[in-house]
């Protein structure tokens, strides 16, 4: 029982292929079907394990994981609250797959263009949300105000990509304005839906989990983070999938049925996000690190005061 740590993830987290196992499991698109029952019971084990540090009956230490990974699926690491089902990171897959054929399928007139981008941003703005780091509730006036900006945002950039490539007349650069309307919206819809963090900072700990106090330094740092790691998740589904199916169709695989081409693109986009969900998520750590020479000048006094060894703090960054 003493090599079981449930606090911490089952696989090494310092190296990129520990952290790729770990989000495999944390984001299989099976999680999602869990009832609320069994998620019930997955919390209730975990929690009577770190109690007890006793081996619940029926269980052995490969099942007492698989349950801890569903319990991580859909409960918040901050808050503890279990999250809304289309905001989980378990459902991005499947989410994403229907939401970026969408986006792809979809992107000629500026009414489909506008419909599949508030479709996206609200999704994004729900994942953002259920995602954020820190445990301090957001006002529902600041959360309108945010979900505004960053679907405002989202589609100002699609419809001005949109009218640009027209000018242009090339159809393969108008089949990737979707992806370059989702990288923008992602610099405002992240940012904007976890605005709390970045004007009340975001709680940092020891490494033995005492809590110094709470940085707005280290909640820029990880969304930054998220950012990056948000933008190579759509890289594949929404560059490779529209390529691909462009060429398809200059040699003729779509003649006969040209419907075909729609469960085509599904398909080759349900195959890239679900696999470059976990291994983008995997590209920085979760628990990430700041250096306390690198927080504002209060925690520095702090850490000083309290912590006269502690050289980095941590932070959860949020997905």
């Amino acid at each position: 029982m003493s090599k079981i740590d449930l606090d911490q993830p089952r696989y090494d987290q310092s190296t990129y292929m520990g952290r790729a196992k770990h989000f495999l499991q944390l984001t299989n698109p099976l999680n999602v079907l869990a009832t609320e029952k069994q998620l019930d019971e997955a919390k209730k084990i975990v929690d009577d394990f770190r109690k007890t540090r006793k081996m619940p009956p029926g269980y052995d230490e490969e099942k007492l994981w698989r349950t801890k990974y569903l319990y991580d699926s859909a409960f918040h690491p901050d808050t503890g609250e279990k999250m809304i089902i289309i905001g989980r990171m378990a459902a991005q897959a499947p989410m994403n797959t229907i939401i970026t054929g969408g986006m792809i399928t979809f992107y000629k007139t500026t009414a489909a263009t506008v419909f599949w981008q508030w479709v996206n941003q609200t999704f994004n703005a729900v994942v953002n949300y259920t995602n954020r780091s820190g445990d301090a509730p957001l006002p529902t006036s600041q959360l309108f105000a945010s979900y505004c900006a960053a679907c405002g945002g989202a589609l100002g950039t699609a419809l001005y990509l949109n009218h640009k490539v027209k000018k242009m007349n090339s159809p393969v650069l108008a089949r990737l304005v979707p992806f370059a309307a989702v990288c923008g919206a992602n610099f405002i819809n992240i940012p904007m839906m976890r605005s709390n963090e970045l004007m009340n900072g975001t709680p940092v700990f020891t490494a033995e989990g005492q809590r110094v106090g709470d940085s707005k330094n280290a909640a820029r740092r990880g969304i930054a983070l998220v950012c990056i790691s948000r933008v190579l998740m759509a890289l594949p589904g929404m560059t490779l999938t529209p390529l691909v199916t462009a060429y398809a169709t200059r040699r003729g695989m779509f003649c006969r049925y040209p419907m075909a081409v729609v469960p085509f693109q599904l398909v080759l986009v349900g195959l890239c996000v679900t696999f470059a969900t976990p291994l983008c998520c995997a590209l920085f750590e979760q628990r990430a690190s700041i250096p306390v020479s690198a927080l504002e000048a209060d925690l520095q006094e702090i850490a000083k005061k309290k912590f006269p060894k502690t050289k980095e703090v941590f932070f959860n960054k949020g997905l």
